[in-house]
Protein backbone atom coordinates (compact mmCIF):
# COMPACT_ATOMS: atom_id res chain seq x y z
CA UNK A 1 0.00 0.00 0.00
CA UNK A 2 3.07 2.21 1.05
CA UNK A 3 4.07 2.44 -3.19
CA UNK A 4 0.34 4.31 -4.14
CA UNK A 5 1.60 7.22 -1.89
CA UNK A 6 4.56 7.04 -3.36
CA UNK A 7 3.54 7.07 -6.51
CA UNK A 8 1.46 9.88 -5.32
CA UNK A 9 4.66 11.97 -4.21
CA UNK A 10 6.91 11.16 -7.19
CA UNK A 11 3.98 12.22 -9.59
CA UNK A 12 3.03 15.33 -7.49
CA UNK A 13 6.82 16.29 -6.73
CA UNK A 14 7.07 16.02 -10.61
CA UNK A 15 3.93 18.18 -11.61
CA UNK A 16 5.71 21.07 -9.72
CA UNK A 17 8.87 20.83 -11.59
CA UNK A 18 6.71 21.25 -14.18
CA UNK A 19 5.82 24.74 -13.52
CA UNK A 20 9.55 25.34 -12.40
CA UNK A 21 11.18 24.60 -15.65
CA UNK A 22 11.88 26.45 -18.35
CA UNK A 23 10.14 25.36 -21.50
CA UNK A 24 6.71 24.08 -20.39
CA UNK A 25 5.09 24.80 -23.40
CA UNK A 26 7.04 22.55 -25.73
CA UNK A 27 5.61 19.23 -24.07
CA UNK A 28 2.19 17.89 -22.88
CA UNK A 29 1.34 18.65 -19.14
CA UNK A 30 1.04 14.87 -18.34
CA UNK A 31 4.53 13.97 -19.75
CA UNK A 32 6.81 14.98 -16.42
CA UNK A 33 3.82 13.89 -13.66
CA UNK A 34 3.78 10.57 -15.99
CA UNK A 35 7.46 9.62 -15.95
CA UNK A 36 7.66 10.98 -12.28
CA UNK A 37 5.04 8.22 -11.47
CA UNK A 38 6.44 5.46 -13.05
CA UNK A 39 9.98 5.99 -11.98
CA UNK A 40 9.08 6.23 -8.36
CA UNK A 41 7.12 3.08 -8.60
CA UNK A 42 10.08 1.09 -10.87
CA UNK A 43 12.66 2.17 -7.80
CA UNK A 44 10.02 1.41 -5.26
CA UNK A 45 9.15 -2.06 -6.69
CA UNK A 46 12.84 -2.93 -7.42
CA UNK A 47 14.47 -2.08 -4.18
CA UNK A 48 11.36 -3.81 -2.20
CA UNK A 49 12.23 -7.01 -4.53
CA UNK A 50 15.95 -6.10 -2.82
CA UNK A 51 14.49 -6.65 0.09
CA UNK A 52 14.65 -2.79 1.19
CA UNK A 53 11.55 -2.45 4.03
CA UNK A 54 9.77 0.52 3.65
CA UNK A 55 10.42 0.85 7.70
CA UNK A 56 13.78 0.82 7.85
CA UNK A 57 15.85 3.24 8.86
CA UNK A 58 16.39 7.00 7.92
CA UNK A 59 13.49 5.88 4.63
CA UNK A 60 15.56 4.80 1.97
CA UNK A 61 13.10 3.54 0.21
CA UNK A 62 11.06 6.74 0.40
CA UNK A 63 14.23 8.85 -0.22
CA UNK A 64 15.38 6.84 -3.40
CA UNK A 65 12.45 6.43 -4.95
CA UNK A 66 10.96 9.66 -4.66
CA UNK A 67 14.52 11.69 -5.04
CA UNK A 68 15.12 9.41 -8.31
CA UNK A 69 11.86 10.64 -9.55
CA UNK A 70 12.54 14.17 -8.74
CA UNK A 71 16.28 13.81 -10.63
CA UNK A 72 15.00 11.89 -13.87
CA UNK A 73 12.31 13.99 -14.13
CA UNK A 74 14.55 17.23 -13.69
CA UNK A 75 16.92 15.93 -16.12
CA UNK A 76 13.63 14.95 -18.75
CA UNK A 77 11.94 18.44 -18.43
CA UNK A 78 14.69 20.16 -19.54
CA UNK A 79 16.20 17.85 -22.04
CA UNK A 80 12.63 17.90 -23.95
CA UNK A 81 12.25 21.12 -23.94
CA UNK A 82 15.80 22.12 -25.53
CA UNK A 83 15.40 19.56 -27.81
CA UNK A 84 11.73 20.36 -29.13
CA UNK A 85 12.63 24.04 -29.29
CA UNK A 86 15.66 23.15 -32.01
CA UNK A 87 13.45 20.87 -33.50
CA UNK A 88 10.70 23.29 -34.01
CA UNK A 89 13.44 26.00 -35.51
CA UNK A 90 14.79 23.01 -37.89
CA UNK A 91 11.68 22.66 -39.00
CA UNK A 92 10.05 26.01 -39.53
CA UNK A 93 13.26 26.70 -41.52
CA UNK A 94 13.28 23.37 -43.69
CA UNK A 95 9.12 24.18 -44.02
CA UNK A 96 10.32 28.30 -44.92
CA UNK A 97 12.25 27.25 -47.37
CA UNK A 98 14.71 28.98 -45.64
CA UNK A 99 13.24 32.38 -45.50
CA UNK A 100 12.46 32.24 -41.90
Amino acid sequence: MEIVYAVVVGAGAALLLRFLLPGRDTYGAALLPAIGAAVTAAIWAGMSWLGVDFASGWGWLWLASVGGAILVTLVVGLLVGRRRERADARALHVLSGGKA
